[in-house]
């Protein structure tokens, strides 16, 4: 398969190419020429099969002949060892789990599949590869752990000081070995356009190989997708629904592209609900159609907090910069901080179940969605992107409990931090890059 940029003013390439270029030349996301469609009988024989068989099917239809079959699925089979649960909170009303990983976060679904797809096509290329990551805390450290062992790369790390929770950062800045932490004076908005401006840096990429690993990375994005299939087929055998509901907490917007990925691939999708805090540059769009970014906003779901979402451009490409497509299979809700505590403490009371604050963000739009005429009965599954160990502080003030922290985050919190300081001008960045190789 061939992939282009939403530019549309760089040459397509391949897979391997988009892989370890992560953004386009001409600064543009790389998307598939066509998104590979599964036929209903396809669909039919993926119904009751393991998580691990489902992605195998899916990766297989964008990689094609890149990788051999044993080897993609040895790739499969080493990425995801563990489970991910979908719980059952009333009688249509589901969460699904993502943080079963080792970094407690969804992002371990995407960038465990994206440092090993790295490693093959780099080792092939006999290249270093340097992944350049921007942060809004889980996207780092699951990178840093995913890449953690594989050979012929290296990864740099920004993160917005002060704007990550304590065990993310923990998780960012001790990784060690080929992994360097880079603590930004700014938000996640200048750690984003300061891995975009190194991209573009043509004296830059004379000296390195550069590749990204955050969603723009279109290697990142489709592996994303695989949880949305098992879920959707996960209701539809056990619980008898069809065309569920998915709300999607939305800061980047790389989690709701890789859904309609999914949808457009034929699984049995109904709606998605892009559920954002204060931060609802992409809500507004889809409201009226006017796209407005604003200075970014610090808010209680600090993954969240992005105020001009790199997929974005993505999404546009895909409805045709038509707002009213976008709205026909996605609405738009913004979460304030107040109405996140009101349903972590509601969810808690009602459901003896403890939800971290991007979580709660979805559920809350689920919820209001579902006030809709018409909408009330729909299954909606609510997608969980983060442990609540993770948001200790929050959960605790919010719910007046205190959360029992695994002995193994005990030992993280322990060991030393290790990042560089540095200001949000590109040519500090710069100037680490350049020096890595002294």
């Amino acid at each position: 398969m061939i992939y282009f940029s939403t530019n549309k003013s760089s040459i397509p390439v391949s897979l391997k190419k988009a892989t370890l270029e992560g953004l386009a030349p001409d600064g543009g996301l790389y998307i598939p020429s066509e998104i590979p469609r599964f036929s209903p009988d396809e669909i039919k024989l993926l119904e009751g099969a393991s998580f691990n068989n489902i992605a195998f099917a899916i990766a297989k239809k964008f990689i094609g002949s890149d990788i051999s079959p044993d080897e993609l699925s040895d790739m499969i089979d080493n990425c995801y060892t563990f489970e991910t649960p979908i719980v059952q909170l009333n009688s249509n009303t589901f969460i699904e789990e993502l943080f079963c990983g080792p970094t407690l976060a969804f992002k371990d679904y995407g960038a465990r599949f994206l440092a090993r797809l790295t490693g093959f096509f780099a080792a092939e290329e006999q290249r270093l590869i340097t992944v350049l990551v921007a942060t809004s805390g889980d996207t780092g450290s699951a990178v840093a752990y995913g890449f953690q062992g594989i050979t012929n790369t290296r990864v740099v790390l920004l993160y917005p000081s002060g704007k990550v929770s304590p065990l993310q950062e923990q998780q960012l800045t001790t990784a060690g070995n080929n992994v360097y932490a880079l603590e930004v004076e700014g938000n996640f908005d200048d750690c984003q356009r300061m891995v975009k401006e190194a991209f573009v840096d043509p004296s830059l990429n004379k000296s390195l190989t550069l590749t990204s690993a955050n969603s723009i990375n279109i290697s990142r994005l489709i592996p994303q997708s695989f949880y949305y299939a098992w879920a959707c087929l996960q209701l539809k055998e056990i619980y008898g629904f069809n065309n569920p509901l998915f709300a999607v907490p939305s800061g980047n917007y790389g989690n709701l592209t890789a859904g309609i990925l999914a949808k457009r691939m034929g699984f049995p999708i109904g709606h998605f609900i892009a559920a954002s805090n204060a931060n609802d540059s992409v809500t507004r769009y889809i409201d009226d159609g006017r796209y407005d970014p604003h200075p970014t906003i610090t808010t209680l779901s600090t993954a969240m907090d992005v105020g001009n979402p790199s997929n974005f451009a993505r999404l546009r490409y895909f409805y045709n910069n038509d707002h009213a497509a976008m709205g026909r299979e996605i609405t738009g809700i913004a979460v304030s901080d107040e109405e996140t505590r009101a349903t972590i403490r509601s969810v808690y009371e009602r459901f003896d179940y403890i939800m971290e604050p991007h979580t709660a963000v979805a559920y809350h739009a689920l919820e209001r969605y579902r006030s809709t005429e018409g909408a009330a009965e729909r299954a909606g599954i609510v997608l969980s992107t983060a442990h609540p160990v993770k948001f200790l502080e929050a959960i605790e003030k919010t719910l007046d409990k205190k959360i029992e922290i695994p002995s193994n985050l005990q030992e993280l919190m322990e060991k030393k931090k290790s990042a560089t300081l540095i200001s949000s001008e590109y040519k500090e960045l710069a100037s680490f890059l350049n020096g890595l190789d002294q």
